[in-house]
């Protein structure tokens, strides 16, 4: 599994207040989070009126494809023009879980109630 992270830095143009600033990033935010279905956090410049740093993450099997989408978010973000990129910053971490045929069985326990033999009825 590959999680992917970007760390876009945002200079938010005609801010002229904290609240003015929030808007525009939540409009970002909701925007990014219902088009490509990543998590949204602003991770810096939350004391700035016109400066913030919005942290974007996508989890998937392929680091291209997780870095493919992120990229394309970031492309989303710039043509909305409602604050100008001034750096982003990508990173890709991959964790010890992978769904192959030769990976052994994951090490964790399922709940009783969870059992492979229970027949399923429907009413």
């Amino acid at each position: 599994m590959i999680v992917g992270t970007v760390v876009v830095e945002l200079h938010v143009e005609g801010s002229q207040s904290l609240k003015a600033k929030r808007g525009v990033i939540r409009s970002i935010s909701r925007r990014l989070r219902n088009r490509f279905n990543v998590s949204v956090a602003e991770v810096g410049g939350q004391g700035t009126w016109q400066r913030a740093a919005l942290g974007i993450a996508a989890v998937g099997s392929n680091a291209l494809r997780v870095e493919q989408h992120l990229k394309q978010a970031v492309e989303f973000l710039d043509d909305m023009h409602l604050a100008q990129i001034t750096a982003t910053t990508f990173e890709p971490f991959e964790t010890g879980y992978a769904d192959s045929p030769g990976d052994p069985e994951p090490d964790y326990d399922l709940p009783a109630s969870w059992s492979e033999d229970d027949d399923v009825t429907t009413n």
